[in-house]
């Protein structure tokens, strides 16, 4: 029982940081709408010359998508249907246009013919014309396109004898488009577009462990984390609005009060539209950061795996070459010098010689996992006790990963384990069981690249 006392505090603690703080005790009021990090992007926008009086007939979600359930089907869709109540705000508080009614136009319409005859049913002028509609300049079209849930999932946890904890997260993105229409010719003016993710965590903590006979003592607590899709989507078309004055003022559609502010705001937005271009969806730059050849050392230790037991870590040296085929793809060959054996009964030096094809996971990020597979010779002692090329060969097939790390343009640090497993049983001199016998090897090492350096890349997808 006292073994396991200074576990509650630590339990305790996580759950004071995570559950209890964000926990709701009691009803909240209503609120105003909170605020996003694009509405003082709009704000800041230059003044217009004049605004624009645009129309907003719809703007709504074009996805049909329905919220995940872990229960079953669900009714309930993923994004709001209110994209176009949502663009007309962010339309009024850009300063840019004055958006006029066209969603439900048959109200206002309905309502003026009432006006005209309240007019000529109570004695009022029945000539008084009511004043006239105003007419759009422009017409926004585009809607809400795309709603992709777990674009990423991911997480990690510990659990040691029925306590630990674990965290989860989950990445969704919305995506809008947004396009500017001239009444006068129907040409459309400009397409933008604009994406916003949306996150999801949840951690636990839990122990579950009987503390003496017949007593058990369980405990849980945790939070989950979302992100409201009706902000993300507001942040989306408002980040719409912000780039469709900014690409007006580029082309000249429309004009600023202040062409200095306008030029500070084209800059601006000039240098966020490279950094956007140069990155992928995952907002990651990609790079090549390998050349064309490398060259590698490594050292490392064996694990003798046959038919004596205990077997020893022996070590183990490998040179490498490699020749890049394209952004994923390697072949080279590989040389290693080593020793296999036991504490006991088996000791032999070994090296061998192969062909390899290497696979690289993640070409344009500096750390990235690798896997790789072999064929060539292996060379060990004969029953003899001789070591040399023609004393003892076996043809040996081999697979690998690991992981590398660039630390600059030409050097990184690689670290794998390797399955070398031969084609006969003769590796210990003794054929015995089902299996032929192999061997582990766990290796770190320098690579160096060398070559013309890569040219600078275009975006492109991450896988």
């Amino acid at each position: 029982m006292r073994k396991t006392l200074w576990l509650i505090p630590l339990i305790l603690s996580t759950w004071g940081c995570g559950a209890w703080l964000h926990q709701p005790m009691q009803p909240s009021q209503a609120r105003i709408g909170e605020l996003t990090s694009t509405y003082y992007l709009l704000k800041s926008l230059p003044k217009p010359v004049e605004p624009i009086v645009a129309a907003v007939y719809k703007f709504q979600d074009q996805t049909g998508q329905y919220k995940l359930s872990e229960n079953g089907g669900s009714f309930s869709t993923a994004v709001t249907q209110g994209g176009t109540t949502i663009l007309i705000r962010a339309l009024e508080e850009s300063g840019w246009f004055i958006p006029i009614e066209r969603e439900n136009i048959g109200n206002l319409l309905n309502e003026r013919k009432l006006i005209r005859s309240s007019h000529i049913q109570y004695g009022g002028d029945p000539n008084k014309a009511v004043p006239p509609l105003l007419f759009a300049g422009i017409i926004l079209e585009g809607g809400i396109v795309s709603y992709d849930a777990n674009i990423i999932t991911g997480g990690a946890g510990l659990r040691y004898f029925g306590t630990g904890g674990s965290g989860q997260y989950r990445q969704d993105r919305v995506t809008v488009y947004l396009r500017a229409v001239s009444t006068n010719t129907g040409k459309v003016l400009k397409t933008v577009y604009t994406s916003r993710t949306l996150l999801t965590q949840a951690v636990d903590v839990g122990l579950f462990r009987f503390v003496s006979f017949k007593r058990l003592l369980e405990f849980e607590t945790g939070y989950t984390y979302t992100e409201p899709s009706e902000l993300a989507v507001t942040e989306a078309i408002e980040k719409a609005v912000q780039v469709l004055v900014l690409e007006g003022l580029e082309e000249g559609l429309w004009s600023a009060a202040d062409p200095e502010a306008a030029a500070r705001a084209l800059e601006a937005y000039r240098a966020e539209k490279e950094r956007m271009e140069a990155t992928d969806w995952l907002q990651r730059r990609p790079q090549q950061w390998r050349r064309p050849v490398a060259l590698g050392m490594s050292f490392g230790t064996t694990l003798y795996q046959g038919d004596y037991p205990n077997a020893a870590l022996l070590p183990a040296i490998d040179l490498e070459m490699q020749r890049r085929l394209n952004d994923w793809w390697s072949i080279g060959g590989r040389f290693g010098l080593g020793a296999l054996g036991t504490f006991d009964y088996f000791r032999t030096k070994a090296s061998y010689a192969e062909l390899t094809a290497t696979y690289t996971l993640m070409p344009f990020d500096k750390a990235t996992p690798w896997f790789r597979t072999g064929l060539g010779m292996l060379f060990t002692e004969d029953e003899e006790g001789r070591f040399s090329l023609s004393a003892k060969s076996q043809l040996a097939w081999s697979v690998a990963a690991g992981i590398e790390l660039m630390s600059q343009q030409q050097t990184a640090f690689f670290f794998g384990i390797e399955y070398h497993y031969p084609f006969d049983d003769m590796l210990d001199n003794t054929a015995n069981g089902r299996f032929n016998d192999y061997y582990y090897q766990l290796s770190g090492g320098l690579r160096v690249y060398l070559g013309k350096e890569p040219p600078p890349r275009p975006a492109r997808p991450a896988f």
